[in-house]
């Protein structure tokens, strides 16, 4: 697929000047044979999509291309250049507003990514050409504002499961726990109460120290981070129409419909059925 660089966002050569970001966006960004420097208050994670493009942070420099991509921490300095036509998928995560362990953005890296997260970038970076289109029409926000969500959510939690960026053993190890192994676990439980003691024998470790090496790694308590995971979770299941909300409510773990909508609708700003109605990429 050719992809219209014209809809990459321009280089910015002040790395200080960014609007606040308080929501999760995908945007693909062509990068120019010029250097530039960026720094912000916002994770970032840079697919490589078309061509490549050299990036260093932190003095550490890497080529990005098709089977790579950047985990770029919050308030990380990094330099940039593109080599020739190219064409980057472009992850920013706001604080809190993703499901997504605080200690994979523990250190800047440059990481191989596995053919699966290769084609859902490709399947995505489709759907953001329309969704770029759309951000210049005020009528398609909320569609726009869909996609953003969906598509964040489909890409960290491929991004927490693949082997090489989730994986990272031995670091997390180090730290105390398996910060992928436990998201693992708790999206193969979401239907189910949560119970610490359970998850912190399965992880080797007392209910105390668990919640407190929990708090280290995800940034927030068990039960936060997984009422997060659960409505992030819901966005993928509205996508498909034969999941009725009730299904979907009692899927992700809420006891009820009602409950599922109250705790949506305070997320989002939007009821479920509202959120399905809305026209998709």
């Amino acid at each position: 697929m050719v992809y219209p660089y014209w809809l990459a966002a321009p280089l910015d050569m002040n790395p200080h000047h960014h609007a606040p970001v308080i929501a999760p966006g995908v945007e693909l960004r062509r990068y120019g044979a010029i250097e530039a420097t960026d720094l912000h208050d916002f994770h970032q994670i840079v697919l490589g999509l078309d061509g490549s493009m050299e990036m260093s942070v932190n003095g550490v420099g890497e080529r990005i291309d098709e089977c790579s991509a950047w985990l770029i921490p919050a308030g990380a300095r990094h330099d940039y250049v593109g080599i020739g036509e190219n064409c980057q998928l472009v992850l920013d995560l706001p604080a809190a507003s993703l499901a997504v362990p605080e200690r994979l953005f523990d250190t800047a890296r440059a990481v191989r990514v596995d053919p699966a997260l290769t084609a859902l970038v490709r399947q995505i970076a489709g759907r953001a050409c329309l969704a770029q289109q759309d951000a210049e029409d005020t009528d398609m926000d909320l569609r726009a504002r869909r996609f953003h969500w969906d598509a964040s959510t489909r890409l960290c939690a491929a991004v927490i499961a693949q082997t090489g960026i989730a994986g990272n053993a031995n670091a997390t190890a180090a730290a105390g726990l398996d910060f992928a192994r436990i998201d693992r676990w708790l999206r193969a439980h979401l239907a189910e109460p949560l119970r610490i003691a359970d998850l912190a024998v399965h992880c080797g470790f007392g209910v105390r120290r668990f919640h407190q090496l929990f708090i280290e790694a995800f940034g927030e308590t068990p039960h936060r981070y997984l009422q997060r995971l659960r409505l992030d979770t819901s966005l993928a299941l509205l996508a498909d129409p034969r999941c009725s909300l009730t299904q979907i409510a009692l899927e992700v773990g809420f006891g009820d419909q009602s409950a599922f909508t109250h705790a949506f609708t305070r997320r989002f700003g939007l009821a479920p059925g509202q959120w399905r109605a809305l026209p998709a990429h």
